[in-house]
């Protein structure tokens, strides 16, 4: 750590750094290589802005101000030492981190072509956040040119000779499940600073060429870590350079509801609490309770769209939404254990429930690295895709309803708890639907890559969800194979045997008093119960 006035720097080497408000840090680098041409230095810290400047009087095109931050120095013949100023804007001590990177005339120059911003050359890029999505933009890169020489200019055209052939790729780093620590932070932001480390560790999201536009958007993973960075490839040289890594946890440190460490709501959590214990009961023994089951299928459609439908209509907060889902839900639920219990369409109440585990299957394909395709982007691509997959539950397991019925309650039984789960501990399994959820209500989530981290914990979580699933279709195939497949038509069934009672008079139900009879009847024989026994007077007789 250094927290003196004078931070002296190496190229390449990272240094931890302690930052206040009222002392800035001199930041040096001396006896520079005479084929080094460009140096980018930087600083990151976890939540406080810091200010890093090129003078001790900063101006708006000569310095930067934000949790991680980068100038350019482009270096004048014959020189050797390069400084820069940093200092934080909190009243406390803030650490930090800082490093400086050489690169060569040869190397392509990040935000060299910067037309947007307020820096003349501004690697930065800049990252906007919401609990939707992450939005990142820089500034295009410029060729890379000697010292003293005239920079290569930006417009001039767009062949080979221009700034016109650079590419850039975008890269994605998760940070550790459940590690907000500064020091988690500083140890994994250093992985994602130089050109061979990031192509080592990050995950290489996308490609952008010169027609493209330099910005990006991301799912949003509130309350987990993520770093970003662009590296930019002059194909004609074949030179890369890195852009300043940036990173977020799409989310607030400094809130006291909702922050970074209490991320799920109280009513989130009661919701899906209950929904994981009713869920967990039909996993195991949905088919046998086939009411209850049509009822926790029946809650999760109604739910989910109504969900959608407010969502989309109206400005209500989210407790009362939820409130509202949940009654809607419940309405939904016994909606279809009683058009079941008067229809009696069996093949209709499974298709409902098939069409409920072929969301959740459909979910499950765009959850892997296929939804990230470009053609999904397309709106009408995805929806006719995601539906024609759902559909293809039901349709496929028409044949065999019981089967069908026995899967759909194990497995979405069982992720009723993965739900659960996520409300207390961070698990990548929850945007499998949420992910669902968020492109039904944003208009604009489509252009969202939707990588997600899989870690120990998700693969823990994974292991159980796997397990309760295998455990409940088990359990219910072996004690259902020799029961018949449905219940038999409640109505039906109670009309017939009403007819029979009417009809039968051999039947001793027919002979069964009126139900004010029989209620008068044991009214009077629960009065009997309470009665002072009366004296039985001489049980023997007088002798005369």
């Amino acid at each position: 750590f250094c927290n003196a006035g004078l931070l002296e720097l190496s190229l390449g080497k990272f240094r931890n750094v302690l930052l206040n408000q009222t002392n800035p840090v001199e930041a040096v680098i001396r006896n520079i290589a005479s084929n080094v041409t460009v140096i980018i230095f930087q600083v990151h810290a976890q939540q406080s802005d810091v200010v890093i400047s090129f003078d001790k009087n900063p101006s708006v095109n000569s310095s930067g101000t934000g949790v991680d931050k980068g100038l350019v120095s482009i270096l004048r013949p014959q020189q050797t030492i390069c400084t820069w100023y940093l200092w934080s804007l909190d009243a406390s001590q803030v650490l930090s981190t800082a490093i400086s990177i050489p690169y060569m005339e040869k190397d392509p120059i990040p935000g060299g072509c910067n037309l947007e911003f307020d820096l003349e050359v501004d690697p930065n890029i800049y990252l906007d956040y919401t609990v939707v999505d992450i939005h990142i933009k820089f500034a295009p890169a410029n060729l890379g040119y000697a010292r003293g020489a005239n920079p290569p200019p930006c417009d001039s055209g767009t062949g080979q000779n221009s700034r016109w052939r650079l590419h850039y790729d975008v890269y994605q780093y998760f940070l550790p499940e459940n590690e907000l620590s500064e020091m988690v932070l500083m140890s994994h932001i250093r992985k994602m600073s130089e050109v061979q480390s990031i192509k080592a560790n990050g995950i290489k999201m996308l490609t952008l060429t010169a027609d493209d536009k330099t910005n990006v958007y991301f799912s949003s993973l509130p309350g987990q870590g993520v770093i970003y960075n662009v590296i930019v490839w002059d194909p004609l040289w074949n030179t890369s350079a890195a852009y300043i890594p940036v990173h977020t946890y799409a989310c607030s440190f400094a809130d006291l509801v909702d922050n970074c460490s209490s991320l799920s709501k109280l009513s989130t959590k009661v919701f899906f609490t209950a929904l994981a214990v009713l869920g967990l009961f039909t996993c195991f023994f949905g088919h046998r309770f086939w009411k209850t089951d049509l009822f926790f299928m029946g809650f999760i459609f109604t739910g989910f769209f109504f969900f959608v439908f407010i969502t989309r209509v109206t400005g209500l907060g989210y407790d009362v939404r939820l409130i509202l889902t949940a009654v809607a839900g419940t309405i939904g639920g016994l909606f279809l254990v009683a058009s079941w219990w008067r229809f009696g369409s069996v093949l209709l109440c499974v298709f409902i429930i098939g069409l409920v585990l072929g969301f959740l299957f459909s979910s499950m394909v765009f959850f892997t690295p296929l939804g990230d395709y470009r053609v999904f982007r397309d709106d009408v691509v995805f929806w006719v895709t995601f539906s024609s997959v759902a559909l293809m539950i039901p349709v496929l397991f028409v044949g065999c309803p019981r089967i069908l019925n026995i899967l759909a309650s194990g497995i979405v039984g069982s992720y009723a708890v993965i739900l659960a789960i996520a409300c207390y501990v961070y698990t990548s399994l929850a945007y499998i639907t949420l992910d669902l959820l968020r492109r039904v209500l944003n208009d604009y989530f489509s252009r969202a890559y939707t990588n997600v981290p899989f870690q120990r914990n998700d693969f823990i979580i994974l292991s159980v969800w796997i397990m309760l699933a295998l455990s409940g279709v088990t359990v219910q195939l072996r004690r259902e194979r020799s029961e018949v497949p449905f219940p038999p038509h409640p109505y039906l069934t109670w009309k017939r045997e009403r007819e029979r009672r009417s009809t039968n008079v051999l039947d001793p139900s027919h002979h069964i008093p009126p139900l004010r009879d029989r209620i008068h009847n044991k009214l009077l024989h629960i009065k009997e119960l309470f009665q002072k026994e009366q004296p039985a007077g001489e049980r023997t007789p007088l002798l005369l």
